[in-house]
Order: C-alpha cells, then structure tokens, then sequence
C-alpha cells in the first residue's frame, strides 16, 4: 500500500491556514488587502473579543456575483493572476487566492457580496470550511465578510494568541499602515462597538500620517528618483530627529502600496539619518519605495510581509540618496528659520507649519571655514547668505492658527546682518551655551555640538578629496605599538595617510608620528593616534568601512572642538555662527545630539503669563 496520498482539502487548508493566518490582525490584512484590490474606497472594520467572537469587514468595493462568490471559496481561486508570466511582476495585494478558504477553515465564516450591475446580492455561510447555505439577498454593492469564532476548531491555536489589548494593537497598527498605504480610501476602525479610528480620505497624506503618529509639527519631506527615469523613486515623509514623538512609533516602510517589513530598507533609512540621529534612538516616519512589480518578488513569504528585491543593494542606495536629500532640505529651511534676517524672511500667511520639503538635487559638500582655537585669530565674511526657496505647506491636522507676534525692530539686526548670520550675541552660559536674539525669539546654541559639526564636514570633505590637511611637528613624537597596534598600521596605512597623520617605523615596536591633522594641532600627537588605531579595531564588529571612517573622523573633530567650559570671546562667537551660517550641515553633531533650540517669543511670554 503507498504511503504516500492526496491530503482531504479541508485538511490542506487548515494547514495552509497555519502558514496565512497567524493571529487576528491576519485575517484582518488578508480582507483589507481584498478590498483595496476591488477598488474600494471606503473599508469599515468592526472587531468584538480581541478578534476572536468576530471580524467584520464591510466595503464598497465592485463585489461579486453568486459564482464568484462561490468560486473564492476554492482553494487558489484568484482574479489576480492567469498566467505563469503574471508571476513575474505582481501588482495586486492578494493574488494566491489562499486567504478565503485558509480563514474559512479556522472560523465560521459569511460572506455577502452584490455586484455594482446586480439588483441583488449572495449570501454564503461556511462552518469550519464547509459551506452551509448559499442564497440571495437584499445588501448594498460591495462585499461585507463576518468571521465568527476564529480558531473555534483549533483551541491549540488560541491558546497561543497573546492577550487581548497585543492582538488589537496588531490590529490597529494593520489598519494605520494600509490607511498610510492607500491615503485616498476611507478607513474607520471599531472595536467592541466604539470607534477607535477614523481616517478620512479628504486627509492628505502628511495629515493622515500626523494622526497616526499623534504628532502636530513639520515633517521631512522625502521626494527622489533617478535622474534618468520615473521609476525607481522614494517617497514618503520623515519626523525631524530632534523631534519627540509619543510611544513607540518606528518608520513604515511601504513597497508599491504594499505595507512590508524590511531590515534593509529600515537599515537604509538609518544609513541615511547617519549623524543627525542618536544612537539609541529610532526613526519614525513613512517611506514609499515605488519600482517595477518585476523588480520586487513578493511570493517570497506566506504572509506577504516580507520582499526579496533583484538589485537589493542599488535599492539600500537608493534609500540612503533618499533621505540624506530630504536633510539637506530640512537643513536648508532650518537656516532660514535661524540665521536669515527679518528683512529678507518671507511673511508666513498660512496656519499651518510648512514641511521641510527635500533639496533639488544632492549638492557636493563645501569646503566650510572652522573656527580656529582661542591661540588663532578668527575672521568672518560680510558676503550674504543666498536664500533657499521655501516649499508648499502640508497641513498638520489640530495646528491652531497663532496670531502673528510683533516683529523685533529692524535696528537690533543691523550689525548681524554684516556678519552674515543675522542674531544678535547675548552671551554664553556656563561656558557652554551661546544664548542669541533672532527675529523670532531666543536661539540657544550648544558651542562644541556646533563647532564639531563643522569640523566634521571640513575633515570629511578633505578627506573624500584625498587628503586631510596636515600640520608637521616641529619636535616629532615617538609611541611603542602593540602588536595588534602595528597590524592596524600596516592593514589601513592608506587611510591613515589620508587622515593626516605621518607615521613611519622606527625600530622593534616603536613608531614615530611627525605629522598630524591640522585641525588637531592643538592635541597630544600619541594620544590622538592611539584613540584612532583603536578605532580601527571595531571593524571586525562587522561595521562597514565607509561608516568606521566617518566615526573616526567624527572623534577627531570631537577632540579638536571647543570644549563645554571653554570662554569664548565675541569674535569667535561670531565667527562660529558665521560659519554655521554657511554650513550646509550644521542642525546636530555626527552624534546626533541637536546643536540648536529656538524659544519663540511667544513661548517665553507664555512663560511670564504675558499676553
């Protein structure tokens, strides 16, 4: 007798059922992912038990007649797909046709669908996947689908789902990202009989995503593709890093409408907030990667969570590219805000804030003058600083319209304005923050976050050019290296060539450094070096080069930097801020801690219970 046979298909799709529906927030994916290919525009979903007693879900999408409704029954029943080809480049949500039947036998299941042409409807009522009654009825056009008693026949299975709140918390984050993913359909959420969400479809975009995330201020706003071609792009929009955001909101990651999780697009967003966000800290936000359907396979997970990309490296790329213009942008508008003067800031009419919109193009970084340390004289420019055009604004939902605030004379700016950055210096504070008057309010800066964000793009752009300028030392320095010492000196010599240390063997274990960075003149040769061959040992943590060099240069500027507690006379203030002025770069230091935080005048005379 063969040991091998044809498992019953109630028992392959109970199987099948393991695989495609994990918990409720599955089912609930699998019907909304259903309705949007329908073309539906508004989706109700109605929840009772944590998802378990019943999951409603009501459309008004083009519905089906009585042999369709029959025929999404069966097993692999699909509209989606009619050919092998198809397979190739999937545009639709649900396309395995597993979802209906894999359900069906897990709960007791009703669908009710009326065509858009019908006069009437069908009703089919299935037990456990097995159909009980199939009849006509009175309903309105879409499709309405009641699972009853899910994992009522599988206890086992039940017992393993979490407890209540988790399984409507996966629900409701299900709901937010198709409501992220599809912007023009109405969604309302209701659990137990109380509306918990409502997502209207006169929301754009950014409003939707300020209600999901429960945050009233500007976003980043990401807008690329490639020069040559339409597709691939990015889009999406980014909370700014210094911003806080409530609970726990993580970045959400899109792939042609299809809501995915995905460790390389996640890793490329970071990649690209690199510098600007601290370490411990998460982005939050929506990104939409939008490419060729023959690009993606989405075939690759039961579930359809998970992608598997052709060219994922050139796609991580194009990420990274991605947000790291949505920064500049978002620096651009920050210098407007900080360092234009009133004369030439632009009268803001509109109640809501406006988005720091992405750059046209990625620029090469400039060459920025440093502040040079107290023993070295500072100089500033008078040449003005060209304004960038400000972009459209995208309405925060629940910004309240503020009253326009009495503009600082023109004279307290005139002296700035010389300079080119447009504050008027009141001083430091515990030799650390420079407290400064904008036209809007009280700017407060973090001297060594700022100047060692300029350090670090002058080291980094010499660096990409070459070669980091370098200082010989009159008197050289000799260290004796370790044996691991002298393998990172002789695995990386080119890189700490380009540094701008010179170093040469001197005999046994000892070396001697006769030149150092510029820019690190002013610090112990052998100490410096030292911190960066031991840098240079965190490489086998499996840390990309490019990232190890950045964090190296990072910690030199770090080092060379004005120090909290240092007293800085008004020229050098003034040459910081002049620089910061010109900086292209300048919001956070390569740590991510912000360098800046403005007080408006509004926000103090609340302070005081001033009107």
């Amino acid at each position: 007798m063969s040991k091998i046979r044809v498992l019953p298909e109630q028992l392959a799709n109970r199987i099948a059922a393991g695989e495609v529906v994990e918990r409720p927030a599955s089912v609930v994916k699998e019907l909304i992912e259903n309705s949007l290919d329908a073309g539906a525009t508004r989706i109700e979903i109605e929840i009772e038990g944590g998802g378990t007693r019943l999951i409603r879900v009501i459309d008004n999408g083009e519905g089906m007649d009585e042999d369709d409704v029959l025929l999404c029954l069966e097993r692999h029943g699909t509209s989606k797909i009619t050919a092998d080809q198809d397979l190739e480049a999937i545009s639709s949500l649900g396309f395995r046709g597993e979802a209906i039947p894999s359900i069906s036998s897990v709960s007791r299941m009703t669908i009710t669908s009326r065509h858009q042409s019908a006069e009437l409807g069908t009703t089919a009522t299935l037990n456990y996947g097995k159909l009980h009654k199939v009849h006509e009825t009175g309903c309105t056009r879409g499709t309405i689908i009641e699972i009853h008693n899910l994992f009522g026949n599988t206890p086992a299975r039940r017992k393993f789902l979490r407890t209540k709140r988790t399984e409507l918390g996966h629900i409701d984050e299900v709901v937010k990202n198709y409501g992220l993913a599809a912007p023009e359909v109405s969604f309302i959420l209701r659990i137990d009989g109380r509306q918990t969400l409502n997502l209207d479809s006169n929301q754009n975009l950014a409003q939707r995503l300020a209600a999901i995330l429960h945050y009233s201020g500007s976003f980043i706003q990401i807008k690329y593709s490639e020069p040559s071609s339409s597709l691939p792009r990015v889009s999406g929009y980014l909370v700014p890093p210094d911003q806080p955001i409530k609970g726990s909101a993580r970045i959400k990651i899109l792939v042609n409408g299809r809501s995915v999780k995905d460790r390389m697009l996640t890793h490329g967003v970071a990649e690209g907030l690199r510098g600007f966000l601290m370490k411990g800290h998460n982005p939050a936000g929506l990104i939409h990667l939008h490419l060729d359907p023959a690009e993606v396979d989405v075939n690759v997970h039961p579930t359809k969570q998970e992608v598997r990309f052709r060219r994922s490296r050139d796609i991580h790329q194009l990420i990274v590219q991605a947000i790291q213009q949505g920064i500049r942008g978002y620096q651009q508008t920050l210098k407007n805000s900080f360092f234009t003067s009133p004369s030439t800031k632009s009268t803001e009419s509109e109640p809501y804030r406006k988005p720091y919109s992405s750059a046209p193009s990625i620029q090469p970084q400039k060459v920025f003058p440093t502040l040079e340390k107290k023993a070295h004289t500072s100089s500033t420019s008078s040449q003005p600083i060209a304004q960038p055009a400000t972009s459209e604004p995208v309405p925060p939902p629940s910004q309240q319209r503020q009253e326009p605030e009495t503009p600082i004379p023109q004279t307290v700016f005139a002296e700035q304005r010389r300079q080119g950055h447009g504050l008027k210096v009141i001083g430091q504070y515990d030799n650390l923050y420079i407290f400064c008057q904008s036209s809007d309010g009280l700017v407060v800066i973090d001297q060594h976050a700022a100047h060692e964000r300029l350090l670090f793009e002058k080291l980094k752009q010499q660096f990409l050019q070459g070669s980091i300028a370098r200082q010989t030392l009159l008197f050289p320095e000799t260290v004796e290296l370790s044996i691991a010492d002298i393998q990172k000196v002789e695995q990386y010599s080119d890189e700490i060539d380009k540094m701008g240390f010179t170093v040469r063997e001197f005999g046994g274990s000892s070396y001697v450094i006769s030149a150092v960075p510029a820019l690190g003149n002013h610090l112990a040769p052998a100490e410096l070096f030292l911190d960066i061959l031991e840098q240079f040992g965190s490489s086998g943590s499996g840390k990309r080069k490019g990232s190890l060099l950045e964090d190296i240069l990072a910690s030199i500027a770090c080092k060379a930097a004005v120090k909290a507690g240092d007293s800085l006379p008004t020229e050098e203030i003034e040459a910081l801020l002049h620089n910061m002025a010109k900086a292209d770069l300048f919001s956070h230091c390569p740590h991510g801690r912000p360098v800046l935080k403005q007080f408006s005048a509004g926000e103090i005379k609340k302070w005081f219970h001033r009107s």
